[in-house]
């Protein structure tokens, strides 16, 4: 039987109407119209649904609602601040990171996961953060670019 509760994502507090066993993927997107999160695989390898939870990446895809509790929930519509990008966001446009973009939200949301917990990765613990998310394009070599470039943005203070 669907319940309302209160989530936290993107620094709101938002009400839903959802079932217990309903994923987060499920009401991001079609109860609350946040579709950068993306189903791929719907079983957690692909990467494409990650999003941010207590600011440790997730797949969302297999996250059930009841698992989230009061968690604070970011997803890429959440990065953006006061009209600028994420340094993140801005290097995957800068070294042109992306091909068809399905992957893109979901790759972001991982590198800034890694960002915020070690803000100078190095290049095996780029590609350690980053292993899960698929590319289907084969982007990879910019992926880890834009990673490192927005690494370097972060720590020269170009937030």
């Amino acid at each position: 039987m669907p319940m309302v509760r209160e989530l936290r994502i993107n620094g709101r507090s938002l009400a839903v109407t959802a079932e217990d066993d309903r994923t987060l993927l499920g009401v991001l997107r079609d109860e609350l119209g946040l579709t950068g999160a993306k189903y791929g695989c719907g079983e957690g390898r692909c990467g494409a649904c990650t999003v941010l939870i207590d600011g440790e990446p997730a797949r969302s895809c297999v996250t059930r609602l009841s698992a989230v509790g009061d968690r604070e929930i970011t997803t890429i519509e959440g990065l953006e601040q006061d009209g600028k990008l994420h340094p993140l966001q801005e290097a995957f446009l800068e070294t042109g990171a992306m091909q068809c973009g399905y992957c893109t939200c979901g790759m972001i949301m991982s590198g800034v996961g890694l960002l915020r917990q070690n803000p100078r990765p190095s290049r095996e613990e780029i590609i350690e953060a980053m292993n899960g998310n698929v590319c289907r394009c084969g982007t990879y070599t910019r992926i880890m670019a834009a990673v490192d470039l927005a690494a370097r943005a972060i720590k020269e203070g170009r937030k």
